[in-house]
């Protein structure tokens, strides 16, 4: 009978293999605690005076620049604010729960920016308010699944918005977009930055 050479793994290599696999098990289960607070508070900020801005502008065309401008100032002091919190906790956006929520993002904000393109085509400027609201709402209700228990919360709150926002009259528009990017990004962020870190 022929006894097959038994593998020899030293104790370190033993060590390295737990600890990797404890560390790949706590990312899965972990939450993004990177979500920023104080940069949500700074977004909703920028968007109220976008929407006082906003409303006074001549033409539907300059109100829609205006707030995409908004979402570029947003898009970046949320990028960056996440890096800052990220690099506090000495954490990383690349990998693990923060890649999650990171993606987890993308598929409601292209279809976010599909339906702008095509309701800028047709000037169909007043849904695009409820619009935004309904789809930033299902990207951070998504993204919320890998993040602290607010941020869904957060999100639920948007797309309740932008629900009313698309059967209220078109007049109404530029005040739920203050409400929503403006109001509950600020108050959540109050609440993310207290409760979660900054």
């Amino acid at each position: 009978m022929k006894m097959k050479n038994a593998t020899v793994v030293s104790i370190n290599e033993r060590a390295v293999e737990n600890l990797k696999y404890i560390r790949e098990t706590m990312e899965r289960a972990g939450s993004f605690t990177a979500v920023p607070g104080w940069g949500g508070i700074l977004m909703g900020i920028s968007a109220l005076l976008t929407a006082l801005i906003s409303n006074r502008l001549p033409s539907k065309e300059l109100w829609f620049d205006s707030w995409l401008g908004e979402a570029i100032l947003a898009l970046a002091i949320g990028g960056w604010a996440m890096q800052q919190k990220a690099k506090a906790f000495q954490s990383t956006l690349l990998y693990g729960a923060g890649r999650k929520f990171a993606l987890s993002l993308c598929p409601a904000m292209i279809a976010g920016g599909i339906l702008t393109v095509v309701l800028y085509k047709n000037a169909l400027f007043g849904l695009m308010p409820g619009v935004w609201l309904l789809l930033y709402g299902v990207a951070v209700v998504t993204g919320g699944a890998f993040s602290v228990k607010v941020v869904p919360i957060m999100g639920v709150c948007f797309m309740l918005l932008g629900a009313v926002a698309l059967f209220s009259p078109v007049a109404w528009a530029n005040w739920f977009m203050a409400a929503g990017f403006g109001g509950l990004q600020i108050v959540f962020g109050a609440v993310i930055a207290r409760s979660y870190g900054g």
